[in-house]
């Protein structure tokens, strides 16, 4: 082993989570290597966020100008796919990763590219695309930043169908003329959205009660009844039983009522896994395969120095969340690294993650939009909250007429009738992304009711709907 294999840190995964552990730990003084066996930038950048977003924003454009008057007649016509696909792939850099490259050499950290696996304490086995291998050593601590895959069904035929994942749904090159899309969460009603308006027909087959449901429910039924009208055909309460793909290419789905559907292509948006089955957890006396639970710095329960950022560990699959966690980790890693006590330097919480646990905000980029931060009624309740739900509807606002011409939305927010904050808020509604970061602000500082009603919304736009929310609860 030689020096230039020894560093402060070691980080499995560059992706935005792993990326931002390393600017982190760079920043703080310390040397780090980065070991990617993919694209440097990960699944958000090539197969995720900015290119669903990417697909999803001319969907929501078009939507939007067809409720405003004077403008909605020169918006009548389809998209236009092809000119939508090569947009996104402009956002991927066309699946070539040079510029984070470039990023990380900026910053000063090592890439090394190639298959990592842990291989015992504070040790790391590097195997490149020619078989040679490199061991990296670390003198502080190795994060795991390897994120989540999708999880496929053990469902008869699957493997030879050739299904689409988010990846394939994300990066395909043509629209199918039928797609049926498996599952009821953000991937699937997000693809739904965006293949059913570049010109797929699309049907839903979603095995609980409804869209979403992680959410409050009146943001699944507005998100349905969107879809619904744009033609899908969204169906609950139904099951795949099987799936296979005959001689022309069709894509035949049975049902578990026994009937069958006709695609030409097939998504399961179905739940993630963590993509830790083969980064050799086994040789730290890990199960391969886990979540890894951490503490608030990050830090694997158990170790001292093996840390699980981002989806690795399961607390928030989200990549705002997880850059967050990185940003709490890195400083973590370099207070332990130098020797600071964590608890006398942590009073604005530089070192704990605490927001995974109460202020995970997330946007639903569909039409309309869904967004949330904090908890929903059900969470709150079933956390033995004693707590209010107040609910108005976002066109009372006098922006949201202007907005949207028969705009229609929804807002709710979860009050704790013991401390007077707020514990969750949820606004389903054209445009509503933009304004949860408002409901973050005020459920991560609990700023008590009579606080916000002295942050006044401006007039007019839709953030008016926090006015009448304050009302409703004040009555």
């Amino acid at each position: 082993m030689t020096d230039e294999n020894t560093y402060d840190v070691v980080v499995l995964g560059a992706g935005p989570v792993g990326e931002n552990v390393a600017d982190r730990a760079r920043a703080a003084g310390l040397s780090t290597a980065v070991v990617e066996s993919e694209l440097v930038g990960g699944e958000c950048s090539y197969w995720a966020c900015m290119p669903s977003k990417a697909l999803l924003r001319p969907v929501i454009a078009r939507a939007d100008a067809r409720r405003v008057p004077g403008l909605r007649q020169s918006v009548q016509g389809p998209l236009d796919a092809p000119a939508v696909l090569a947009h996104r792939d402009e956002y991927t850099s066309h699946w070539k990763d040079d510029g984070q490259v470039g990023w990380l050499e900026s910053i000063g950290v090592d890439l090394y590219r190639g298959k990592g696996r842990l291989a015992g304490t504070r040790r790391v086995t590097v195997t490149g695309a020619d078989g040679t291998e490199q061991v990296l050593t670390a003198r502080h601590a190795v994060a795991v930043c390897t994120g989540s895959r999708a999880a496929l069904p053990d469902l008869p035929g699957l493997a030879d169908v050739g299904p689409w994942t988010s990846r394939e749904a994300t990066s395909a090159q043509k629209v199918p003329g039928r797609l049926v899309v498996v599952g009821g969460g953000v991937v699937a009603a997000e693809m739904a959205t965006a293949w059913q308006a570049l010109g797929s027909q699309v049907t839903m087959l979603v095995r609980g009660k409804g869209l979403l449901p992680r959410m409050e429910p009146f943001a699944g039924e507005l998100v349905t009844d969107a879809l619904t009208e744009a033609g899908a055909d969204v169906r609950t309460g139904v099951s795949v039983k099987g799936v296979t793909r005959d001689g022309a290419g069709t894509v035949v789905t049975t049902l578990d009522d026994g009937s069958t559907l006709e695609s030409d292509e097939i998504l399961f948006a179905t739940g993630r896994a963590p993509r830790t089955d083969d980064i050799g957890l086994e040789t730290v006396g890990l199960e391969p395969g886990s979540w890894l639970p951490v503490d608030d710095s990050l830090r694997v329960q158990g170790s001292t120095w093996l840390y699980a950022v981002g989806d690795a560990n399961h607390r928030a699959l989200l990549t705002h969340q997880g850059k967050y966690q990185a940003r709490i980790a890195g400083a973590a890693i370099a207070a332990r690294a130098k020797g600071v006590p964590l608890l006398e330097t942590d009073r604005w919480g530089a070192h704990a993650a605490t927001a995974d646990h109460s202020a995970v905000p997330q946007v639903v980029f569909t039409d309309p939009e869904a967004a949330s931060a904090g908890l929903t009624l059900a969470e709150a309740e079933a956390a033995g909250h004693r707590v209010r739900a107040v609910d108005k509807n976002i066109e009372s606002a006098a922006g949201a007429g202007l907005y949207a011409d028969g705009y229609r939305g929804r807002a709710r927010m979860i009050v704790d009738l013991d401390r007077e904050i707020l514990l969750g808020v949820t606004f389903v509604g054209p445009g509503v992304g933009e304004l949860i970061h408002s409901a973050t602000v005020a459920v991560a500082g609990e700023v008590p009711i009579d606080r916000l009603w002295h942050a006044v919304p401006a007039y007019p736009t839709v953030s008016e709907v926090w006015l009448r929310l304050l009302e409703a609860y004040r009555g």
